[in-house]
């Protein structure tokens, strides 16, 4: 749900400069962070903490998205790898910095923007409309308040304000542009001599040079530690539940829980906003002046709009006419919100003091409360009924496995008689998982523990998804042992040959192109080949009819001076190596690209200049704030 909520945040320009910037910040010099620390926080960012809770959250969610993109088939066992730990934290730290950026600055996401960006989530729509009553109920499917939400999404939208605005700085003039497009679509004239791989035959590699490899590169050669395990599964779907809910149930259910199904009386309301510059009486008095000066311009026949645009001072919703969105009880200052609630459609208020100063208030519309019936919620309530049930059952069906495990600490056989249920058996695996259960990261990551692996111990109870949990203990364990090096000597030798094959190929090339930069040409070394150089005149960047190494090459050398072709020598994908001559550079033709061909350009280049300032403000950011990090923690989790 968070992560649809990110989707939804600023556009395209958002959504360019923070991917760049989350690229970034997963492999930028994350070491410079790192000091030994032996606190409860996993990291601290001036005065704001990360926490082992917060991040393990995080790498979750990370899990869970890597899962979703690529259909559940991910290896989850990345996010147990130390750099992949570390990019993920390394992210977080930047946000922190972000956030308290924006504390210096006064940067704020206001309640506003924050509505507004909960309400375009379209997982809290009916009809393509925010509706508060699922908005509760989604909520309380994933364990949090509204507060609870609302906070971690106004966060969560709090660090993207400083970066948005900093990448839209970003100045470009015509000039830069004309530079680009020359640049970007050059051509040159190559010339390319493809040189034949030595042949295989003539590579000859002795028992004793594998025998040696084998010994020196040992590890490459070790069979993965494996383990198998028994497991013990509580399945809340195979559960027979005793409940067959009756109408009176219900209605009670119905009756303890009817806020759940009461959409409050909301109103649309718009606002401006005097600023009271001061806690004295005169800042007071002046901006009670103001906002009755603005009262009688509308009253004079001004719009209110017209008049926010101009004259508010809350800069949300200023330039939107002062515009607040739908309002319920309960989300604003309460000298507010008691005037908001007392007005008829259509009518103005009179200023009305709160702690930012003074707000004149329209009210726009009202939608009246709504409340739905017994016979509209009877369904949904059965359904909750049940599920309600089915954790009950789960968790007191796992209470029982774990006193049993924990009784009998050499078998989970009393752990399955205790829930009338049988000992299951997994095949061998690895530490990167496997089938079934062993593709689950909390199983993985339990069976290769020293309390289940060395020590031998049954595990408490492991959450698998899907109302199910499992208790497991090792049942045979592997270690990684050298394989034997009569079953690795052909690899061996194939890969001593390619190497070999790779060097001579080089050395040739090297020596070639060492001919053509004293002034042989290549026609002429061609000839001595008994080869035939081609031609390609007029190679843009992306050309598809050359190998893409030979033309990157090509596009690195210097321009060449007249009549002396520039050189280089180059490994193709195939594993040959080639020559190429660039004999002449033809710059890119600015008169060719049409006005909306250059307005891309600009966006382009507006999005470099503005990253290019992101990152300098960061560094900046990370020179004046204390980061910390206690790495040993860090590394446990």
């Amino acid at each position: 749900m968070l992560q649809a909520l990110r989707e939804k945040t600023s556009g395209l320009i958002a959504k360019i400069v923070l991917g760049a910037l989350i690229f970034v910040f997963s492999f930028f010099g994350i070491e410079s962070y790192f000091q030994a620390q032996n606190q409860t926080w996993l990291a601290k960012v001036g005065k704001n903490e990360i926490t082992q809770e917060a991040f393990t959250e995080r790498l979750n969610r990370e899990r869970q998205n890597m899962l979703s993109r690529m259909g559940g088939q991910g290896d989850v066992s990345i996010f147990e790898r130390p750099e992949t730990k570390r990019a993920i934290l390394r992210q977080m730290i930047d946000e922190e910095l972000w956030v308290v950026a924006n504390e210096k600055y006064g940067i704020n996401v206001t309640d506003k923007q924050l509505r507004d960006t909960i309400a375009a989530v379209p997982q809290f729509q009916t009809d393509g409309k925010f509706d508060p009553a699922v908005y509760k109920s989604l909520l309380i499917a994933i364990r949090k308040t509204a507060d609870q939400y609302e906070s971690e999404t106004r966060r969560d939208m709090a660090w993207r304000v400083l970066p948005i605005q900093l990448n839209s700085l970003g100045t470009v003039t015509p000039r830069d542009i004309d530079a680009f497009i020359k640049l970007r679509d050059q051509t040159r004239d190559l010339r390319q001599l493809t040189l034949a791989k030595p042949a295989a035959e003539s590579v000859k590699i002795e028992d004793a040079a594998i025998e040696t490899y084998y010994k020196q590169n040992s590890a490459q050669y070790m069979t993965p530690e494996l383990v198998s395990l028994d497991y013990v599964e509580i399945d809340g779907a195979a559960l027979k539940l005793d409940v067959a809910p009756d109408e009176a149930t219900l209605r009670a259910r119905y009756e303890k829980e009817k806020a759940r199904f009461v959409t409050p009386e909301q109103r649309l309301a718009s606002h401006i906003l005097v600023q009271a510059k001061g806690s004295d009486a005169d800042a007071q008095k002046k901006a009670l002046a103001k906002a009755q000066e603005l009262a009688a311009q509308i009253k004079g026949g001004k719009a209110f709009a017209d008049v926010a645009k101009q004259n508010s001072e809350d800069l949300g919703s200023k330039a939107q006419g002062g515009d607040l969105g739908w309002l319920e009880k309960g989300v604003t200052d309460p000298a507010f919100e008691q005037v908001l609630f007392s007005l008829k459609k259509g009518d103005i208020s009179d200023p009305i003091l709160s702690g930012e100063g003074y707000h004149l208030v329209e009210l726009r519309d009202v939608r009246e409360q709504k409340e739905k019936s017994f016979d509209e919620v009877k369904e949904e309530l059965g359904k909750d009924l049940l599920e309600s049930e089915r954790e009950r059952r789960v968790s007191e069906e796992t209470g029982k496995a774990i006193d049993a495990a924990q009784s009998d600490l050499t078998s989970l056989e009393p752990a399955a008689k205790a829930i009338g249920s049988t000992v299951k058996k997994t095949e061998l695996f690895s530490r990167q998982g496997g089938a079934g259960i062993a593709a689950n990261p909390d199983v993985l990551k339990a069976a290769f523990s020293d309390s289940v692996r060395v020590e031998g111990a049954n595990s408490d109870a492991i959450d698998i998804g899907g109302d199910k949990k499992v208790l497991i203990r090792l049942a045979e364990h592997k270690p990684s042992e050298a394989r034997p090096l009569d079953s690795v000597r052909e690899e061996i030798r194939a890969k001593l040959v390619a190497e070999s094959l790779a060097k001579q190929a080089k050395e040739q090339a090297d020596a070639l192109l060492d001919r053509l930069n004293k002034g042989e040409t290549l026609d002429a070394i061609a000839t001595e080949l008994k080869l035939k150089a081609s031609e390609s005149k007029g190679t843009g960047r992306r050309a598809a009819n050359l190998d893409s190494a030979l033309v990157t090459a090509a596009f690195k050398l210097p321009r060449p001076a007249e009549g002396k072709p520039a050189y280089a020598s180059v490994a193709l994908a195939d594993g040959a190596y080639a020559l190429v001559a660039v004999d002449a550079v033809h710059e890119g033709d600015v008169s060719k690209v049409d006005e909306a061909g250059r307005t891309a350009v600009l966006s382009q280049l507006q999005n470099e200049a503005g990253l290019s300032g992101v990152l300098q403000f960061l560094e900046s950011m990370r020179q004046e704030i204390r980061v910390e990090i206690a790495d040993e923690r860090l590394t446990s989790q």
